[in-house]
């Protein structure tokens, strides 16, 4: 069986790109477009590790890796996050909600399979 990767970013031609380097490391990748259903995905899917773009409207990835991390059934799933506008002053507060890593869009395909073999060890 293949480990479910989760990714909750809003930007669907990323995610494309994504997702086919994702199964030809295979993993399974399940796609959340809308920041609002990140926790309800998570509890259906349980995924081994979450990629989270931190810059989405409506919610923001910092407000649902918190979130992540208040549910006991999800909050050991380490969290990846992905941002395109990453600035040094967010470094405290990625610590605080919980989140791995922070990987700076555009990123090498293969420099996302490392951080992620990274994140679950």
């Amino acid at each position: 069986m293949k480990k479910i990767i989760m990714v909750v970013d809003d930007d669907k031609e990323f995610l494309e790109e994504l997702g086919e380097t994702l199964a030809l490391s295979g993993y399974a990748l399940k796609v959340v477009n809308d920041p609002t259903e990140a926790l309800s995905v998570a509890k259906q899917v349980k995924p081994v590790l979450i990629l989270l773009d931190l810059k989405m409207p409506k919610k923001s990835g910092f407000e649902i890796a918190d979130d992540l991390r208040r549910l006991p059934e999800l909050g050991n799933i380490p969290i990846i996050a992905m941002s395109a506008f990453y600035k040094d002053e967010y470094g405290p507060l990625i610590k605080m909600c919980g989140i791995k890593r922070c990987l700076t869009k555009p990123f090498n395909p293969l420099d996302v399979i490392a951080e992620i073999e990274a994140a679950m060890q």
